[in-house]
């Protein structure tokens, strides 16, 4: 079998809101649907590598599970604590270790009804060193980092579902790499406790799945908030704004062109689309990123890099050593301005209804030594605004390409009505 048949195989995403149906119309049970991501698991993880630990009990814990996610198997980030898995982060300092409890996330999942498949690959700490997980799509690409595992988990069907963490791009890009929705909620919407503090300005948790129903259904069944999309929902056409900052200029220029024809359509459909130029405050809150992060992850892994520095990786170790030249003056300029851009998002919002964006430079990356690009992410992350990798686009290859969708911050619910939309939009846009 060939690279690319065998990649044609391995890409199998399974809806979550249509297992659950089946699971209601007893065309299978909750302990059938998960024992059908283990038998995907077993055929096809040897050479996708998208987990670290399996949950042996998973089959038993959903024939007992209740809830709207009972059948619904789930990946778990491997930053992301768990009381019967090991949580390691990818890093030798913590091998074998095992956390006295679940992360809020789990928990609510559990409650929720969900069944934990595994412990998905990650990177180390969740920063930029690869781990050695493939795109389903392609396994001589990268899936993105540095949630990797859990975008490639849902893209081969091994997992409904799967939690991943964004502190520049690690929703976005590796949903868009790998042809599956990315939901990067408001900052704050899931609860960190229990999951990695590499910058707690930045840090987000967020979701994977196949369709952008599924991660909205998922979200509100954990939250207990009306987050679900209603495809009988009377809708008003979008009014959309594109912003081109120099970005732009590091784009795939394939991509970009696919993304304007794009836009071409959504006009034709409809939908209104007006450039909006980047202002002094967003281009100054963009350069914020990069000091907010390193500063802040400098803190949280100090203990790491006092105690173990031997142990961390050459890449972490280099963006450590720098973060100590990094000022608290500095850091405070960077929330200042980071503050301002915020205040200035929210007026624009005031305006129109979403943003438009790619959702990375380009396709996934050829070989596994870069998790790729995260420039076209990290200032949203930084504003904290809802985010979502909308699938349909793809390369002539087949490498899937996202489109990138940003709301007003608190408005999730909302935001992800207009991703449905433009996910059927994109479908149309395609001829199908």
């Amino acid at each position: 079998m060939n690279e690319a048949s065998q990649a044609k195989d391995l890409v199998a995403p399974v809806s979550l809101l249509k297992t659950l149906k089946a699971i209601d119309a007893g065309i299978v049970t909750p302990s059938q649907a998960i024992e059908a991501c283990l038998q995907r698991l077993a055929l096809y993880e040897k050479d996708i590598h998208a987990f670290v630990s399996i949950n042996g009990h998973a089959v038993m814990q959903a024939e007992k599970a209740t809830g709207p996610l009972a059948g619904i198997g789930i990946a778990i980030k491997d930053i992301i604590e768990t009381r019967a898995l090991p949580t390691e982060y990818n890093s030798p300092i913590y091998r074998g270790h095992e956390p006295a409890r679940d992360a809020a996330l789990v928990t609510m999942s559990r409650k929720a009804g969900g069944t934990v498949i595994g412990k998905s690959t990650t990177t180390e700490f969740a920063f930029l060193d690869p781990c050695p997980t493939r795109n389903p799509h392609s396994l001589e690409h990268t899936p993105g980092g540095s949630s990797s595992g859990s975008a490639a988990a849902v893209a081969a069907g091994m997992a409904h579902l799967a939690f991943g963490t964004q502190t520049g791009g690690s929703i976005i890009r590796p949903a868009s790499y790998c042809g599956v929705t990315g939901y990067k909620p408001s900052y704050g919407l899931l609860p960190k406790v229990g999951i990695l503090d590499f910058s707690w300005t930045l840090d987000t948790a967020g979701l994977f799945a196949a369709g952008v129903a599924d991660c909205a259904f998922a979200a509100s069944a954990i939250t207990g908030r009306n987050l679900k999309v209603d495809p009988e929902a009377e809708f008003r056409l979008p009014r959309l704004g594109v912003v081109r900052c120099r970005t732009w200029q590091e784009a795939d220029p394939d991509y970009a062109k696919r993304f304007e024809a794009l836009l071409t359509s959504l006009r034709r459909f409809g939908a209104e689309v007006v450039d909006l130029e980047p202002s002094e405050h967003f281009l100054c809150a963009f350069n914020s990123h990069q000091i907010i992060q390193d500063y802040e992850a400098a803190q949280s892994l100090a203990w790491e890099y006092d105690a173990h520095p031997d142990q961390l990786s050459p890449l972490l170790k280099q963006t450590l050593d720098f973060a100590q030249t990094i000022t608290p003056s500095d850091y405070d300029e960077a929330l200042i301005c980071t503050h301002a851009a915020r205040r200035e998002i929210a007026e624009q919002f005031e305006d129109i209804d979403a943003l438009l964006s790619l959702s990375a430079t380009g396709p996934a990356p050829h070989g596994l030594a870069t998790t790729g690009s995260p420039i076209f992410n990290r200032i949203w992350t930084l504003l904290g605004t809802p985010s979502i990798n909308v699938t349909g686009l793809s390369t002539d290859d087949g490498l899937p390409l996202g489109v990138q969708l940003i709301g007003p911050v608190g408005e999730d619910q909302h935001t992800l009505q207009i991703a449905y939309w433009l996910e059927g939009a994109i479908q149309r846009h395609l001829g199908g």
